[in-house]
Protein backbone atom coordinates (compact mmCIF):
# COMPACT_ATOMS: atom_id res chain seq x y z
CA UNK A 1 0.00 0.00 0.00
CA UNK A 2 1.11 3.38 -0.84
CA UNK A 3 1.25 6.13 1.73
CA UNK A 4 1.35 10.22 1.24
CA UNK A 5 2.05 12.70 3.39
CA UNK A 6 -1.66 13.47 3.95
CA UNK A 7 -1.52 10.14 6.15
CA UNK A 8 1.38 10.98 7.88
CA UNK A 9 4.07 9.54 5.16
CA UNK A 10 7.38 11.17 6.53
CA UNK A 11 9.35 8.79 3.97
CA UNK A 12 10.87 5.94 6.47
CA UNK A 13 11.30 2.78 6.13
CA UNK A 14 12.84 -0.10 8.34
CA UNK A 15 14.66 -3.31 7.93
CA UNK A 16 14.23 -5.61 11.10
CA UNK A 17 17.70 -8.34 11.43
CA UNK A 18 17.23 -11.84 12.92
CA UNK A 19 19.88 -10.52 15.49
CA UNK A 20 17.50 -8.06 16.47
CA UNK A 21 19.26 -4.73 15.11
CA UNK A 22 17.34 -2.16 13.46
CA UNK A 23 18.11 -0.30 10.37
CA UNK A 24 16.15 2.87 9.43
CA UNK A 25 15.74 4.33 6.07
CA UNK A 26 14.64 7.90 4.63
CA UNK A 27 13.54 8.39 1.49
CA UNK A 28 15.93 4.68 0.60
CA UNK A 29 18.68 6.22 2.15
CA UNK A 30 20.38 4.81 5.17
CA UNK A 31 19.11 7.52 8.29
CA UNK A 32 20.23 5.32 11.09
CA UNK A 33 20.80 2.20 12.64
CA UNK A 34 20.93 0.38 15.85
CA UNK A 35 22.56 -3.12 17.35
CA UNK A 36 20.60 -5.72 18.52
CA UNK A 37 20.09 -4.32 22.40
CA UNK A 38 18.39 -0.99 21.26
CA UNK A 39 16.87 -2.06 18.00
CA UNK A 40 14.60 -4.79 20.01
CA UNK A 41 13.56 -1.99 21.89
CA UNK A 42 12.62 -0.05 19.15
CA UNK A 43 11.45 -2.80 17.28
CA UNK A 44 8.75 -3.63 19.73
CA UNK A 45 8.03 0.11 20.02
CA UNK A 46 6.92 0.62 16.32
CA UNK A 47 5.62 -2.91 16.18
CA UNK A 48 2.66 -1.44 18.80
CA UNK A 49 1.87 1.65 16.82
CA UNK A 50 -0.01 2.64 13.51
CA UNK A 51 1.88 3.95 10.62
CA UNK A 52 1.46 7.31 11.29
CA UNK A 53 3.13 7.09 14.76
CA UNK A 54 5.68 4.69 13.45
CA UNK A 55 7.09 7.66 10.80
CA UNK A 56 7.06 10.09 13.74
CA UNK A 57 9.00 7.53 15.91
CA UNK A 58 11.60 6.81 13.33
CA UNK A 59 12.00 10.90 12.53
CA UNK A 60 12.87 11.12 16.58
CA UNK A 61 15.12 7.73 16.34
CA UNK A 62 16.65 9.61 13.62
CA UNK A 63 16.77 13.41 14.30
CA UNK A 64 15.00 13.96 11.25
CA UNK A 65 12.63 16.37 13.34
CA UNK A 66 11.15 18.72 12.54
CA UNK A 67 10.96 20.16 16.16
CA UNK A 68 7.25 21.34 16.51
CA UNK A 69 7.12 23.36 13.33
CA UNK A 70 5.04 19.51 12.09
CA UNK A 71 2.08 20.23 10.38
CA UNK A 72 -1.20 19.04 11.64
CA UNK A 73 -3.47 17.46 9.96
CA UNK A 74 -6.31 18.60 10.97
CA UNK A 75 -8.09 20.77 8.23
CA UNK A 76 -10.25 23.75 8.84
CA UNK A 77 -12.93 24.36 6.51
Amino acid sequence: MKHSADDGDLGFTLNIHKDGSVVIFHHGKLATQFNSKNGAKYAAQLESMDFQHQQLLMARLTGNYKHGNEKNNTKYY
